[in-house]
């Protein structure tokens, strides 16, 4: 347990977590109430963008015809006869609640991966954990492809191992000579992401035909097609144990931002801790990457915007980033979908269009304010 006072604020980075220790405008202060605006706005954003996301298409469908044919699925009632309550319940409305929960997942663990390497510039893509998972899901799709059980579970369950195969090796070449750096793991990580995306393009090429490959080069991309109500459960289950497993190690993370001694001085057990989030993230990463390809950005851009928005108190920051991923990757998704009208964009490219432009604003933003 961590005996930071109830009172610490942390704003962002080193400042705010000293600011943790220091104490700060308590959870009635004025910061606390700035972040329940903030929640209550992005609450109202997300139902704006899941409708919006369910209403627009090829086919345009009014908004009170989606919560029409939403009511009658959710009470029971016969559904109407006719092709759109097949596309507002069958195929558009588990694709964005799909959106929503990997958005929010990739915002926790973005801001997790951030706290454990004590680096803004980290997030599962960088320190290798996305290559890792990809490897792992790409040799099930091109080498049991025959084989329909393996896109289920199988598919999760070998983008876990390699999501943890992946971080495993990091982690070991970061501790090499005892100590821990935080930017030798990140270089770690982008040494082991290069040679593991390497076996992932010889088994992109080994696949069987053009199409195959097409669809896999798509895959790592991001996308969010084909989503179905079953492939809902695994990824919203992990996304909750996950927010509660990293909520309740709030205060952790705000004393492991000031170092590890004087994290260790605050009464955290540094070592275990890191072995948490060493495990929490790799779950979630292979469990997220399983259902929706490799997704970059915004791992790196919401706990970002979300600490310029209410500071770095992970007791506020978790949540936050977990309602702002969903409201970005359901919007993105929509984009994704709706912006070209012959081909649907991947994901990852929409991402990365949005992302790096933010990226480099907020650094600069950064370099002003020192």
């Amino acid at each position: 347990m961590v005996s930071v006072s109830e009172r610490s604020e942390p704003g962002s980075g080193r400042r705010g977590a000293e600011a943790a220790a220091a104490g700060g405008d308590g959870v009635h202060g004025p910061r606390a109430v700035r972040t329940a605006w903030v929640v209550a706005v992005l609450i109202v954003l997300l139902v704006v963008a899941l409708t919006s996301a369910v209403s627009l298409g090829s086919v345009d469908i009014p908004i009170g015809e989606v919560w029409s044919v939403v009511g009658r699925r959710l009470t029971g009632a016969p559904p109407e006869a006719g092709t759109r309550d097949l596309i507002v319940w069958q195929l558009r409305l588990p694709r964005a609640l799909l959106a929503a929960v990997v958005g929010a997942g990739l915002g926790l663990v973005g801001t997790a991966v951030q706290a454990l390497v004590r680096n803004p510039l980290a997030d599962p893509y960088l320190l290798g954990i996305s290559h890792g998972a990809s490897l792992g899901a790409i040799a099930v799709i091109v080498l049991g492809a025959s084989t329909g059980g393996l896109l289920g579970l199988g598919l999760s369950a070998s983008a876990f191992a390699g999501a943890l195969a992946a971080f495993a090796l990091v982690w070991a070449m970061a501790r090499r000579g005892g100590g821990f750096s935080p930017l030798r793991l990140v270089l770690a990580g982008i040494g082991v992401g290069q040679f593991l995306s390497g076996f992932t393009s010889f088994l992109v090429l080994q696949a069987g035909d053009a199409q195959q490959t097409r669809g896999v080069l798509f895959w790592l991309m991001g996308s969010l097609s084909g989503a179905q109500w079953d492939q809902l459960a695994l990824p919203t289950a992990a996304v909750v144990l996950g927010l509660l497993g990293l909520q309740a190690r709030a205060r952790a993370l705000n004393a492991l931002l000031m170092g590890d001694e004087t994290a260790a001085g605050l009464g955290v057990d540094v070592a275990r801790l890191r072995r948490e989030l060493f495990a929490v993230t790799s779950v979630l990463t292979g469990v997220l990457v399983a259902v929706s390809g490799a997704i970059g950005f915004v791992g790196l851009m919401v706990p970002h915007v979300c600490r310029l928005l209410i500071g770095g108190d992970h007791r506020r920051l978790l949540p936050v980033s977990a309602l702002f991923g969903a409201v970005l990757l359901v919007a993105v998704d929509t984009v994704a979908r709706t912006a070209v009208s012959t081909q649907e964009l991947p994901i990852g490219v929409v991402t990365a269009v949005i992302g790096a432009p933010v990226l480099l604003l907020l650094l600069d933003r950064r370099l002003e304010t020192r």
